[in-house]
């Protein structure tokens, strides 16, 4: 073998060993990048677990599990429910249909035959959901009650008016306003009547009323790629598609002489709080809860220190109050004894001036007067300074 194919054999060998050398620091990359997004996805995975798991904390660092994961709905907007984190956006048609039974042979095939029409429009998956609430009647007897009290008041007014008109004279107004006054009455007693019977009717808890529901869903997944949109767009999207299938929908139900309606916000509201509550849920209903702020699940009360700064600050007024007070009362002493001197001093000059023109019986007594008035009038100053600051206090 000569120098120059061992040379090459040499060379060969060198490049073979150079490329396994690279393989395996291919192999060693893709491992290390491999076992890299692995933990990172693990770590995302265990973080999301985290927060399902606890996404509220306490004053006391304690976590607990937010309500949102025991309910199967995210919110209520736009009229439409939101589930799935988005994903899933949810429109619901109450539909208020006739009694079949007492229909005609003809227009029952008149509303089977609207049904099936309606049947063969669908296009789209929906849901049928039966609801059954005891009937409540308080809201009925309220509005009862208001228009009694709107017809008592218009027959007041109509009284005074027949008043009026019989002083004036006026023999035709006075009949007009009595036929009208009759009239009134009439109505009066028909809702007294009414109120009467609905209130008894009332009284029985066994009364149920059973609604009926379209459940029309959209996954936004099938509007195509929504990475670029946001939160508000996303609603948008699913509520003009939605609210497209609900109006084909009752128009379709119209056919069959059902009346459909699609739910608001505060309906839908009402309805997942009665699906939820479905003990409770006539005794304290939805606005019952909203008035009492059930929805609030945080403290509206103020701070404990907040509360003890204010009280501080109200304690530090009224002792400044208190010391301002006898500051003012002790410096108008001072200057009214100061006062009392300088009178009884010039009352003494005076009769000083006088004393050769007075006999000495009469300047004595004069100087007594003088002394003896001062004193009596500086007690009174006194007295009325003390009363003064007890009263304040």
């Amino acid at each position: 073998m000569s120098t120059v194919q061992m040379l090459n054999l040499v060379l060969i060998v060198i490049l073979v060993f150079i490329v396994l050398l690279g393989l395996v620091a291919v192999l060693l990359i893709f491992k290390m990048r491999r076992k890299e997004n692995g933990s990172s996805k693990q770590e995302q995975i265990s973080v999301k677990a985290k927060e399902e798991k606890a996404n509220l904390i306490t004053r006391t660092g304690k976590a607990i599990n937010s309500i949102y994961k025991f309910m199967e709905f995210d919110e209520v907007t736009d009229n439409m429910i939101v589930r799935k984190n988005r994903k899933q956006y949810v429109m619901v048609i109450e539909c208020k249909g006739i009694n079949y039974d007492l229909l005609s042979e003809e227009e029952k095939n008149a509303v089977e035959s609207g049904f099936t029409e309606f049947l063969n429009t669908l296009r789209f998956p929906i849901q049928l959901y039966v609801q059954t609430r005891r009937l409540n009647l308080n809201d009925i007897l309220e509005q009862y009650e208001k228009r009694i009290e709107n017809i008592n008041d218009q027959i007041v007014k109509i009284n005074s008016q027949i008043e009026m008109a019989r002083t004036r004279g006026d023999t035709a107004t006075v009949e007009r306003l009595l036929f009208e006054r009759r009239r009134k009455e009439n109505i009066l007693e028909y809702g007294l009547s009414i109120e009467d019977y609905t209130s008894k009717i009332s009284e029985n808890q066994n009364i149920l009323q059973q609604k009926t529901y379209i459940i029309l869903s959209y996954y936004i997944e099938e509007y195509g790629n929504i990475s670029n949109y946001s939160k508000e767009e996303l609603n948008d999207i699913a509520f003009t598609e939605l609210y497209t299938r609900t109006q084909t929908l009752i128009r379709a139900l119209s056919s069959a002489e059902i009346v459909g309606k699609v739910l608001n916000s505060e309906e839908l509201a009402e309805l997942l709080y009665v699906a939820y509550n479905k003990d409770s849920a006539e005794k304290f209903t939805l606005k019952d809860a909203m008035n009492a702020e059930y929805d609030r699940l945080y403290s509206t009360a103020k701070d404990v220190l907040e509360e003890k700064k204010a009280r501080i600050e109200k304690q530090i007024e009224n002792e400044a109050a208190d010391l301002a007070a006898k500051s003012i009362i002790k410096a108008d002493e001072i200057t009214r004894m100061e006062r009392q001197k300088k009178v009884k001093a010039k009352a003494m000059e005076m009769v000083e001036e006088y004393k050769d023109e007075l006999s000495g019986k009469v300047y004595q007594e004069a100087v007594n007067q003088v002394r003896t008035a001062n004193l009596n009038e500086e007690q009174k100053q006194t007295n009325a300074t003390q009363q003064v600051y007890r009263k304040n206090v």
